[in-house]
């Protein structure tokens, strides 16, 4: 995207860059999800949904980190992908959700929500 394309929006208003981070994070669900149903990449459409998701996700976080601190944005952006995938395991694929795991995600939901609480609106510019 060059000077004065979509960039100059998360820019202008910190509120969108914390939306594309979240909608980054539910893509690095969807290609973190979808590495399980490649079986080692032998099966073509998924395989394909799941390297859409994998670069839609990078490149919505790099966007973000046009306005984000790279520390909170990528802390974050993990975290909704740690967070979702666990989740997506244990509804989907019968994975345990024993109490131990659910208050691991719990503890990561809590810094995710920290992170997002502390972070000042902007960083200056590089």
């Amino acid at each position: 995207m060059g000077p004065g394309a979509g960039g100059a929006a998360v820019a202008t208003f910190p509120a969108m860059a914390w939306v594309i981070l979240f909608v980054a994070g539910l893509l690095e669900i969807g290609w973190a999800v979808g590495l399980k149903y490649t079986q080692g990449f032998t099966r073509p459409v998924p395989t394909a949904l799941t390297a859409v998701s994998l670069v839609g996700s990078m490149a919505l976080l790099g966007l973000a980190l046009r306005t984000l601190p790279l520390g909170t944005a990528y802390a974050v952006w993990t975290g909704i992908g740690t967070v979702g995938t666990a989740i997506v395991g244990m509804v989907v694929l019968r994975e345990p959700a024993t109490a131990a795991r659910l208050v691991c995600i719990a503890l990561i939901v809590s810094g995710i929500v920290g992170l997002k609480l502390v972070t000042p609106g902007a960083p200056p510019a590089p």
